[in-house]
C-alpha cells in the first residue's frame, strides 16, 4: 500500500481546468464540497437508471448523483444534523501501485464535510457484499489516505428496506416551506411533547391535511423522532427529539 504522503489529489480548480496536487496539502487547503465533480456520472445504455440530482436540505443547493443507491445516501447524509456540506465526485485520488508499479486512481462518489471541520469521503455500493477487486484495493488505499489527514472513507452500506422507504417519503417533506405552513410548527410540536401516535397528535394540532406536512417535516429534521426501523404510519409513535428547539438548523432549510 502506497504511504499517504505519495498519494496525490486531482480536483477542478476555480478556472475548471483540473489541478493536482499533493493529497495531504489538498486536504487541507481545498473546499472539496465546493468545487464541481473531476467527472461526470456515466450514462449507460441500457439502464432503467442514469444521473440526476438531489435538492440538499442542508445546503439548498443541488448534488448531482449517478445511482439509486448514492441518491438514498444522500438523503441519509443530508437528514445526519452533523453535515454541513455535501458534494459529489469533488476528487480524484491518484497514487502508484507498489506491486505492479501502475499508476492507478479512484474518484470517491460522496464528500461530506461535519461541523467540526472533519468530512468523510464514501462510495455507495448497491448492495452489502464487500468490496473485492479494484474496489477493495482502493479502499485500503482511500482509508489510510483519510486517516493521515483526519478524514474517514466508507463504502455506505444500503439501508433496510423499510428505512429507506420511510426516509424516501420524509425526503418528500424536506424542504422549509414544509416546517411552518400555515403556522402550525408549535401547534404541532406542542402536540408531540409525550410520545403519541402520529394520526393521533397530527389530529390534535390542527386539520391533518395542513397539519401532516408540517410532522412529517419535523419528522425530518429531527425535532421530533420515531421508530423508522418500522413502517411509518397512523400509529406510530412519535415523540420529541434531541433538536426540539434548535433553531440553528433551520437556516439551511433542515
Amino acid at each position: 500500500m502506497p504511504e499517504s504522503a505519495a498519494v496525490e489529489a486531482e480536483f477542478a480548480g476555480p478556472d475548471g481546468q483540473l489541478v493536482q496536487r499533493r493529497w495531504a496539502e489538498a486536504a487541507v487547503a481545498e473546499p472539496f464540497e465546493r468545487l464541481a465533480p473531476v467527472a461526470a456520472f456515466p450514462v449507460i445504455p441500457g439502464r432503467r437508471w442514469g444521473p440526476g440530482w438531489w435538492w440538499s436540505a442542508t445546503t439548498g443547493r443541488h448534488v448531482t448523483h449517478g445511482s439509486q443507491a448514492m441518491c438514498m445516501q444522500l438523503m441519509l447524509l443530508d437528514r445526519d444534523p452533523r453535515v454541513v456540506a455535501l458534494a459529489a465526485r469533488p476528487v480524484r485520488l491518484i497514487w502508484r501501485d507498489p506491486d505492479s508499479r501502475r499508476t492507478l486512481t479512484w474518484v470517491p462518489q460522496l464528500f461530506a464535510r461535519y461541523g467540526d471541520g472533519s468530512a468523510l469521503l464514501a462510495d455507495c455500493p448497491a448492495t452489502a457484499e464487500p468490496a473485492a477487486g479494484r474496489a477493495a484495493r482502493a479502499a485500503a488505499v482511500l482509508e489510510a489516505a483519510c486517516a493521515a489527514v483526519g478524514f474517514t472513507y466508507r463504502r455506505l452500506m444500503p439501508p433496510d428496506a423499510v428505512v429507506a422507504a420511510n426516509v424516501r417519503w420524509l425526503a418528500g417533506y424536506r424542504h422549509p416551506r414544509h416546517r411552518d405552513a400555515g403556522g402550525l410548527e408549535q401547534a404541532v410540536l406542542e402536540a408531540f411533547t409525550t410520545a403519541r401516535p402520529l394520526m393521533a397528535g397530527a389530529a390534535a394540532a390542527g386539520e391533518t391535511l395542513t397539519t401532516l406536512p408540517v410532522l412529517y417535516h419535523a419528522l425530518w429534521n429531527g425535532h421530533l423522532v420515531a421508530d423508522l426501523e418500522r413502517p411509518l404510519g397512523e400509529h406510530t409513535l412519535v415523540a420529541p427529539g434531541p433538536a426540539a428547539g434548535d433553531g440553528e438548523q433551520e437556516q439551511h432549510g433542515r
